[in-house]
């Protein structure tokens, strides 16, 4: 317990490390952190680190998946719902489908076994691409495809891959049967989700203390993924749809103190998960050269390239037929303009693999339902850990250059800037209807005319700040930039003054704290003030 506790201190320091050194370098930090981690397995002495199988499926799945559904705004999900959907399901079929028959007809393997392979390295992973393609503004559009698939692509590589499974070990496979189960599982896990949501908001609503709430938040993904997992299902769906469903109706019954402390414990806890999972990735290089000494490197090789070739041609093939046949062959689809090629090109290329695929693999049985040994374990599970690779590394590292030289990050600005312009628009009306109800309450309750005049005071200044945003002049850009900061300057005059005080006994530290905290916030709201306007 101690070693494991003393790995965790290090590799956690380790993600630090790498992601100031990202930072620095404005580069990805997933791809950093995947070649830190090959680099620390490959280095004498370090003992061997595999990553157990359920450490990822029953651990560190749900919560990520949760809180991405959590982000993830419901009507815009219901309205790229067809899309979602084609790549989710369909796209992961038909790579599976792929990779299956690559397999068969170039290297060999019997159906059933590329099927194991295909559904292991079909679903994309959501965290690195979407982290790059955020930063580069894509067009919000694309970002809520690539997140919807995101969420439900999981649970159909997942069902494949324990058919697949199934059928290598006990060697028959019904795809009747198959697609009926596929069905039953979502039905049912789509249910199931929705009422972990539902009870869990009434829960956290009746607790009514944010610790409480939180701490029933951190259980919730757990509550909806295991349980459909452990009787024979995914668990992706129904996470998917508890975090949905609260995302949807958790403005109504969520605290505003439990947001705020909400907000800032799961981006941590997040951050924490995503860093160490593509820590974990790379350093499953030592298991992976142990398992392979005695294969031929050429023929690993080729294979590797094989199969990442075909993964990533697949999603081109499927995605730019989808995007443009229907409007073809529909009538009722033309009515919609076709979208300009750069939009499929970089649906298409973020299908980036991750660490669900290597999970999987690892997950592969040793041996069949009849005893023998599971055939062609360890190819299987350098394939997939060459697919990750080879996608992280070199279609990651290339996404941010494609974005910029196909100049879809322009578009996603123009969006963002007629978002910019709806939300102040909502923030006025917001502010004159609270004023009309001012009114009105000092009609109806006869408010002394000193309060009423404090409140539309306190109103127009709320105005005054948003008409200052609307405002893009430069010498007011100016303006404002020199007064926030000069108001950083005396926050931190005053802080350094608390901190002289506290050390001269002049304060004591309970009340130094206090005064901190307040310091804090007015530093945060100047912080923020200052990446709206950067927005």
């Amino acid at each position: 317990m101690i070693t494991a506790l003393e790995t965790l201190v290090v590799l956690l320091a380790v993600v630090a490390a790498v992601a100031f050194v990202a930072s620095r370098l404005g580069l990805a930090s997933p791809i950093l952190l995947v070649a830190a981690g090959v680099a620390i397995a490959m280095a004498p002495g370090v003992p061997p680190l595999v990553l157990e199988p359920e450490f990822i499926l029953l651990l560190v799945l749900p919560p990520v998946i949760y809180i991405s559904a959590i982000s993830m705004s419901w009507r815009e999900f219901q309205f790229n719902l067809q899309p979602i959907l084609v790549l989710a399901i369909g796209c992961v079929v038909f790579t599976t489908i792929a990779v299956s028959a690559a397999t068969n007809w170039l290297l060999g393997w019997p159906w059933a076994v590329g099927f194991v392979l295909g559904a292991i390295v079909s679903p994309p992973d959501a965290l690195a691409p979407l982290a790059i393609a955020r930063r580069m503004r894509l067009p919000r559009r694309i970002l809520v495809i690539l997140e919807g698939e995101g969420l439900a692509n999981d649970a159909t590589a997942l069902v494949l891959y324990r058919f697949a499974v199934a059928a290598v070990s006990v060697g028959s496979f019904s795809l009747a049967q198959a697609g009926e189960t596929f069905t039953i599982i979502i039905v049912s896990e789509i249910v199931w989700g929705v009422g972990v949501g539902w009870t869990m908001l009434r829960l956290r609503r009746f607790m009514r203390d944010p610790r409480i709430e939180i701490t029933l938040s951190l259980i919730t993904p757990f509550l909806a993924y295991w349980p459909p997992e452990h009787l024979g299902g995914s668990g992706v769906i129904a996470t998917v749809a508890t975090g949905l469903y609260i995302s949807w109706n958790g403005p109504r019954l969520i605290s505003a103190a439990t947001r705020l402390q909400g907000v800032f414990f799961w981006d941590f806890f997040i951050y924490l998960i995503e860093g160490l999972v593509f820590l974990f990735t790379g350093l499953q290089a030592q298991a992976l050269f142990a398992r392979i000494q005695n294969h031929s490197l050429y023929d690993l090789a080729a294979s590797a390239a094989l199969v990442s070739l075909v993964v990533i041609v697949a999603r081109f093939v499927w995605v730019f037929p989808h995007a443009y046949l229907p409007r073809w062959l529909i009538p009722r689809a033309r009515r919609q303009p076709a979208p300009p090629w750069q939009g499929p090109f970089i649906t298409s290329f973020t299908g980036v693999r991750g660490i669900v695929s290597l999970a999987t693999a690892l997950a592969i049985p040793i041996t069949t339902a009849r005893g023998e040994p599971f055939p062609y374990r360890d190819a299987i599970f350098f394939l997939a850990f060459c697919v990750v690779m080879v996608t992280l590394v070199l279609q990651g590292a290339m996404l941010p250059w494609v974005i910029r030289k196909l100049g879809v990050a322009k578009v996603g600005m123009e969006e963002r800037l007629l978002d910019r312009a709806e939300e102040i628009q909502a923030r006025r009306l917001a502010i004159e209807a609270s004023s009309a109800r001012l009114a009105a309450l000092g009609e109806e309750r006869e408010v002394p005319e000193e309060a009423t005049l404090s409140f539309l005071a306190q109103q127009d200044y709320f105005l005054s700040r948003i008409r200052m945003k609307c405002d893009i002049e430069e010498e007011r850009r100016a303006l404002t930039e020199l007064h926030d900061e000069i108001e950083l300057q005396l926050i931190a005059a005053e802080r350094d003054a608390i901190n002289c005080m506290l050390r001269e006994g002049a304060l004591k530290d309970e009340a130094r704290r206090r005064i901190e905290r307040e310091l804090d916030l007015r530093e945060a709201d100047v912080l923020n003030r200052r990446a709206e306007r950067l927005w």
